[in-house]
């Protein structure tokens, strides 16, 4: 079976990157950790640069799981590519950082972890980063 990460290089992000890496080792699952935006803006704060990625691999390596990290930056959207990826049988948990906002923020701006919690068919566990 296979944990499936949605990593943006945020302290929420970090933290679900964490949490994954806990439960796939207390598990014995492989983990799949996913960064990914649509690609229509390079500048997305979401898109983990080369430093981040090096940094997320560094960590899975040391981590003692079994684990990969994909990068997706093409047409679809983060939640279409964790979608596509949750809908294998294979996968039996998303993995997803949450982070403060405003109930306004919230309405206005929308939340890729939300989408994910109500389009994915497995478990969800969401984590927020510690204060």
């Amino acid at each position: 079976m296979t944990i499936l990460v949605a990593f943006a290089p945020r302290p929420e992000g970090r933290a679900a990157l964490e949490k994954g890496i806990e439960i796939a080792g207390r598990r014995n699952e492989r983990l799949l950790v996913v960064n990914a935006i649509s690609g229509d803006n390079q500048d997305d704060p979401s898109l983990a640069d080369t430093t981040e990625v090096e940094a997320v691999e560094k960590r899975l390596k040391t981590s003692g799981v079994t684990a990969e990290f994909k990068q997706f930056v093409r047409g679809k959207n983060a939640v279409a590519e964790i979608l596509d990826l949750a809908e294998s049988p294979d996968v039996s948990l998303v993995i997803v950082g949450l982070r403060k906002r405003s109930p306004v923020g919230k309405l206005i701006m929308g939340s890729v972890s939300r989408d994910i919690l109500l389009s994915v068919p497995c478990p969800v566990l969401a984590v927020k980063a510690a204060d």
